[in-house]
């Protein structure tokens, strides 16, 4: 998570508090589809932990928004030129479970692996 609000803050973007602090806890994640959430249920159940998010009025023009909660808080950023991507929650987390596993191979994938890990 401190990745995707350092990519936030890089590019312009405001790292602010979060409305509520969301440690060990799950959400729905709403997503495009496209890229590390390729072949991933749409929406899918993450584990949060984090007290910060990217402001999501101020993500830059070269980023775009492309997961998020349902009551709209900024889950995951896309770079639309740059090969750059964050997620707000924790993939890892025993509590994602087997999307979590498959969004990283989807990383792994798109970072020039050819095989995929995870179906």
């Amino acid at each position: 998570c401190l990745g995707h609000q350092t990519i936030g803050q890089a590019f312009g973007g405001i790292v602010e508090r979060a409305p509520y602090i969301m440690h060990g806890k799950t959400s729905e994640i709403r997503h495009d589809g496209q890229g590390i959430y390729s072949g991933l249920p749409n929406p899918f159940t993450a584990t949060r932990y984090h007290s910060l998010i990217v402001r999501r009025d101020s993500v830059p023009e070269c980023l775009e928004v492309v997961a998020e909660t349902d009551d709209g808080l900024v889950m995951g950023l896309r770079h639309k030129e740059l090969s750059v991507e964050g997620v707000q929650f924790h993939p890892e987390s025993v509590l994602t479970g087997q999307k979590g596993k498959k969004l990283l191979s989807n990383f792994v994938l798109q970072t020039g692996n050819q095989k995929e890990m995870v179906k």
